[in-house]
C-alpha cells in the first residue's frame, strides 16, 4: 500500500465539509456533528444517503462505485448532520486513510446487506478489518474507555435492503451475532421503512443538544438553534453565541417544554435539548 502524510487525508479529522465545497463550515450552529458510513460492497450506503439526504451519489450494482469520501447533509428537524459514505471494506483491503476518517467521526453507522447471503458473517468480517486498525465499534451506551487496547467509536447497525424476501431470517441471524446492547435498526431505501427511525437514532448517537437565544423582549423561531454537547451550561452556549457573552454575563433566563418559564438561572446550569435562553450582560 501506498503510504501518505496525515495531511493528505481527503478528509482530515474533525473536518466538515459543505456538499458543494471544499471549505469546512465554522458555524457552529450548523456544525450539528458527523456520521460515517462504513460497510461491505454492494451493502447500498450510497443508496442509504440518497435516501437520507438531498445529495445524488453515483449508484451502481457493483461493488466500489464510491471511491473517495462523499459527503452529504442531512436534515433533521430543523439541524442538519453531515453523512459520510465511503468506499468500501472488505477482508483484504481498507483504504489508507479510512481509520482516521472513522476516528474523527463523531459516529459509525455500519450498513449491513440483509439480501446477501450471509450477513452475519460480513458484520464479523467487517469487525475483523477494524479491529487490524485498532478500531473497535461499541454500542451508543457504552462509554469509550481511554485504558482500551483498541480506539472506540460509538455505532449504530444498519440492517439494509429490509424489503427482501429473506430480510427477516437474516435479521435474526445478525441478531443473534451482535452484542445485544447494540441498536440495530432494519431499513429499506425501497419501501423507505425504517429511515425516519434512523434519522431519530442518528441524532440520539451524536448526543447533541438543540438550544435557542432569545432576544429580551422578542419572540423565538424555533428554526435556527445552536447545536451543543449534552451536558453543556449556559456559559458554554455564551461562548457559542460571543465571547462578549461570555465574559459579560450576568444571569440567564430560561424557557423549556416541561421546567422553565422565563426563571432566572446561573451561568452553570446545565442545559436540556430545545431550551431556549435569554442571555443578559
Amino acid at each position: 500500500l501506498r503510504q501518505k502524510s496525515p495531511s493528505s487525508n481527503p478528509l482530515p479529522k474533525k473536518n466538515r465539509l459543505s456538499p458543494n465545497t471544499d471549505s469546512p463550515s465554522t458555524s457552529t450552529k450548523r456544525d450539528s456533528g458527523q456520521v460515517v458510513l462504513i460497510g461491505l460492497p454492494n451493502a447500498g450506503k450510497s443508496s442509504l444517503v440518497k435516501s437520507l439526504t438531498n445529495a445524488d451519489p453515483e449508484i451502481g450494482d457493483y461493488p466500489f462505485t464510491t471511491r473517495m469520501p462523499s459527503p452529504a447533509m442531512m436534515q433533521y428537524e430543523n439541524i442538519q448532520i453531515q453523512i459520510i459514505d465511503t468506499p468500501p471494506i472488505t477482508p483484504e483491503y481498507m483504504e489508507y486513510w479510512h481509520a482516521e476518517l472513522i476516528k474523527g467521526a463523531d459516529g459509525v453507522l455500519a450498513i449491513l446487506d440483509l439480501s446477501s447471503q450471509n450477513p452475519a458473517s460480513g458484520l464479523e468480517n467487517l469487525l475483523a478489518k477494524l479491529k487490524e486498525k485498532r478500531i473497535e465499534l461499541i454500542p451508543k451506551n457504552h462509554t469509550p474507555s481511554s485504558e482500551a487496547s483498541f480506539f472506540q467509536k460509538i455505532t449504530l447497525v444498519v440492517a439494509n435492503k429490509a424489503d427482501f424476501s429473506s430480510s427477516e431470517e437474516n435479521l435474526a441471524a445478525v441478531k443473534k451475532a451482535l452484542h445485544p446492547d447494540f441498536d440495530l435498526i432494519p431499513v429499506s431505501t425501497k419501501t423507505e421503512d425504517g429511515l425516519e427511525i434512523l434519522r431519530t437514532k442518528i441524532f440520539s448517537l451524536l448526543d447533541v443538544i438543540r438550544v435557542y437565544s432569545k432576544i429580551p423582549g422578542k419572540k423565538t423561531a424555533r428554526t435556527d438553534p445552536f447545536t451543543l454537547k449534552k451536558g453543556s451550561t449556559v456559559m458554554n452556549l455564551a461562548k457559542a453565541v460571543h465571547k462578549d457573552f461570555a465574559q459579560n454575563l450576568r444571569f440567564a433566563r430560561i424557557w423549556s417544554q416541561n421546567k422553565y418559564q422565563g426563571q432566572k438561572v446561573n451561568r452553570d446550569h446545565i442545559l436540556e435539548d430545545e431550551d431556549i435562553i435569554e442571555l443578559h450582560i
